[in-house]
């Protein structure tokens, strides 16, 4: 098992409060210590007291100088370890640990191997929580806490009989399972977990998964392109042998390829359906596995879909530096939000929802609804009104800004705005947003000139630096569920509980709509209603969630130090 180490910051505070210990060093090697243990039959009257005056004078100096040591109430840490996984309430330091972690910080900026996030491990450490300044009122202060994480820490521990199994799986030659995935980046990294399980459940080696090519964003990129391929097959190998391609011995002129799934297929449906089928032909071949895995799965089989997700799913080096830059010099100005907004036109189109940009827009995309009713995704039978007030539609800027503002969230707060051009442009889009927080920072912003050249025509490379930042940030809001918002709301909790706000849209927009409440009482109305994200919500199995998204508490034990 990898033991997940701490962050360290180069240049490190000095530790001003020496240690019993470091005493007795110091003492053991100094002149007086030599006199005092050297050998004298019959010393002169002299020279005790001269030592007895030396003494008293040295012990009184010493009183001295601890006076001005800092005691143990305010007593400044020796290292500084990233919070990410022990995270530190801002309220138990005093305001000059801030001042010095903030030096400590600011001296290593221009270094490309300080402050950054970093792999601990084989998982991606991310950068440490802000400690938030004091002179904030009650609501801002609550707005920029943290979860408690109740202990809760990364724990995949396999069964033996797991491992038993991996000894043969791993080392697999016969059977090959080729996977096809299909949609945006975060549908594609869905199916490459549900691949690896599946792999694993028929005792298959799996080929490096097909990106396919997506005809929305007309992105060609294949698998080498978006994630880190030896990485990936380095953190899998005790569960399932990786291969770039099929050997030319399984190579044959027709191969059975599976289309068409149910949803929710257990390890005893895909063993019963697939296994003797691929024992005899030696190649499986599957396409359209978006969400046909069931939720549900053996123990054993949850935690391989956390270290799939959570470890083995690196993405490549071009666009880890990329967002790792992006990061850091959006962290590097303090505590930040990322803001993921579903404002892009096929959202709205696929949703059956309206954009509130006024009638010449809404009238654009309900043309389109319209014209192309396959795009629309379930409940086609409700009107927009109905959609909206269920929940089904992503928050508009103005919702958005009425809910932060609800929450707490300070004017002054800076907010990263994930996600692809919005419908309408950015201006006319954000301005009910940018009215209320002017903070507002984009991937474009972040990068200098040339950096995001290579992926201006490479949509999953984009949304792979959007959920770095997020990743990074000190609070991840989706304004619409989603593949990514799952995803990092999972990710962020199972590397050290960070807080993760999901819309409770369904319940609150009635109350937007509601004039007769009060700013005062709505605001305690909101807060009330996303107090769940500031514990670790566990996954039930009757509530049928994703491990990705709910880690706790099969892919997490409470006062557990193991992480991989």
């Amino acid at each position: 098992m990898a033991r997940s180490s701490g962050r360290i910051i180069k240049n490190p505070v000095m530790c001003l409060t020496p240690s019993p210990k470091s005493l007795t060093q110091l003492l053991s090697v100094s002149p007086l210590t030599s006199l005092f243990s050297s050998k004298k039959t019959s010393p002169s009257p002299s020279l005790s007291i001269f030592l007895l005056s030396f003494l008293f004078s040295f012990t009184f100096l010493g009183i001295s100088v601890f006076r001005f040591f800092p005691t143990s109430h305010d007593s400044v840490p020796c290292s500084i370890v990233s919070p990410s996984i022990s995270p530190i309430s801002p309220h138990s330091l005093p305001s000059s640990y801030s001042q010095i972690v903030l030096a400590s910080l600011l001296s290593g900026v221009n270094s490309t191997n300080e402050i950054q996030p970093r792999a601990g491990g084989t998982a991606l450490v991310p950068l440490p929580i802000h400690l938030v300044p004091g002179n904030l009122s009650e609501e801002e202060t609550e707005f920029w806490k943290q979860p408690d994480g109740n202990g809760y820490r990364p724990c995949l521990d396999s069964t033996i009989g797991y491992r038993k199994r991996s000894a043969k799986i791993s080392m697999e030659k016969n059977r090959f399972l080729v996977v096809v995935a299909a949609g945006g980046l975060n549908q594609q990294r869905n199916q490459i977990i549900d691949a690896v399980v599946i792999a694993r459940i028929l005792e298959a080696a799996l080929v490096l998964p097909i990106l396919q090519v997506n005809m929305i964003w007309e992105d060609e990129s294949e698998f080498p392109d978006i994630f880190d391929v030896e990485h990936f097959k380095k953190t899998l190998r005790a569960d399932v042998r990786v291969v770039s391609s099929l050997p030319s011995s399984h190579l044959i002129a027709k191969q059975t390829i599976v289309t068409q799934m149910p949803y929710g297929v257990s390890p005893f449906w895909i063993r019963a359906k697939f296994f003797k089928q691929l024992n005899q032909e030696g190649v499986l071949v599957l396409k359209g596995l978006d969400s046909k895995l069931s939720w549900n799965l053996p123990s054993d089989l949850q935690k391989l879909r956390c270290k799939v997700a959570f470890h083995a799913l690196r993405f490549s080096k071009p666009i880890l530096q990329l967002g790792n830059q992006l990061a850091r010099r959006m962290w590097i100005e303090g505590p930040y939000v990322a803001l993921h907004l579903r404002l892009e036109k096929d959202v709205w189109v696929r949703t059956g929802c309206l954009t509130g940009l006024g009638p010449e827009f809404d009238k654009i995309i309900s043309r389109i609804q319209k014209s192309q009713p396959q795009y629309l995704t379930g409940r086609v039978n409700m009107s927009y009104t109905q959609r909206r007030l269920s929940g089904l539609c992503p928050l508009n800027a103005y919702e958005m800004a009425r809910l932060l503002k609800a929450l707490g969230a300070p004017r002054s707060a800076r907010f990263y705005i994930a996600g692809g051009e919005p419908f309408g442009g950015t201006t006319k889009a954000l301005a009910a947003l940018a009215a209320e927080f002017p903070n507002l920072v984009g991937k474009e912003m972040l990068a200098r000139d040339g950096e995001l050249s290579r992926f201006l025509n490479r949509s999953s490379a984009l949304s792979a630096i959007d959920y770095i930042v997020a990743f990074n940030s000190d609070i991840f809001i989706p304004s619409h569920g989603g593949n990514m918002g799952r995803a990092l709301q999972g990710h962020r909790a199972y590397m050290g509980h960070r807080k993760s706000i999901r819309p409770n849209k369904r319940t609150m927009l009635p109350f937007f709509e509601d004039s007769s409440i009060s700013d005062e009482e709505l605001s305690r109305i909101i807060r009330s209603l996303h107090n769940k994200a500031m514990k670790p919500e566990p996954r039930k199995k009757e509530r049928d969630k994703d491990v990705i998204a709910y880690p706790v508490p099969e892919c997490m034990c409470p006062h557990s130090s193991a992480v991989f």
